[in-house]
């Protein structure tokens, strides 16, 4: 499938479908649990293989506090980042580059072609790039593609069902190129960035075809 739109050549260059888990809600103090990419095109097709994606835990030193709900609700995750089988950030902010300069060409100098970053709610994720992915933050463009825009107007405008994105069957109908994650899905950032592609995939087949509810 091309990546181009209904007016023709994609402006975009790719979307970056990025999430993140950290230790607390107050973005001033958290740190980074789990980082996630999975790149696509304007299509929302992926850009490469699936096991180029990235779904990494990031090392967390004893000595970090992690909120008592972060504790409570990701256990696993923490578990995971306070072992061997995590990264540093460093580690990850290289990954993330590697991958992005893989598989996505901006022609030299052509700052409106950097990929844009995705997701829900990403004004979060990309505030916790800025602190500590500096590199793969530097790639993204100035610009971002939040679902959540889309959601609220769904809801709130057209009064739609919801996209369950809790659903497994829901996120591989809008989502082909599904993977589970073996973690709870419902604190994942790999599960969320998948949910967010389906869920993006959902709202442009049905948003822009459906009448308004209360059109005042």
């Amino acid at each position: 499938m091309s990546g181009e739109g209904a007016g023709g050549l994609a402006v975009s260059s790719a979307y970056l479908w990025f999430d993140t888990e950290y230790t607390t809600l107050d973005l001033g103090k958290a740190r980074l649990l789990q980082v996630a990419l999975v790149i696509t095109d304007t299509g929302l097709n992926r850009i490469g293989p699936v096991s180029d994606d990235i779904n990494l835990y990031v090392k967390l030193e004893p000595d970090i506090p992690v909120s008592p709900w972060v504790q409570e609700t990701m256990p696993d995750v923490v578990e995971i980042c306070r072992s061997d089988k995590a990264c540093t950030v460093e580690e990850i902010d290289r990954r993330l580059c590697e991958v992005v300069d893989r598989h996505v060409v901006v022609p030299m100098g052509d700052d409106k072609k950097r990929p844009i970053l995705a997701g829900n709610s990403i004004h979060a994720d990309w505030h916790l790039a800025n602190r500590f992915l500096p590199g793969f933050s530097a790639l993204t463009h100035y610009r971002h593609l939040d679902v959540t825009t889309l959601k609220l107007q769904w809801q709130d405008w057209f009064g739609g069902e919801p996209f369950e994105k809790d659903d497994d069957h829901m996120v591989s109908k809008y989502c082909p190129s599904f993977t589970p994650s073996p973690l709870n899905r419902a604190h994942d950032a790999y599960y969320d960035v998948q949910a967010s592609i389906a869920e993006l995939h959902y709202y442009r087949r049905k948003l822009l075809q459906a009448p308004p509810s209360n059109p005042s």
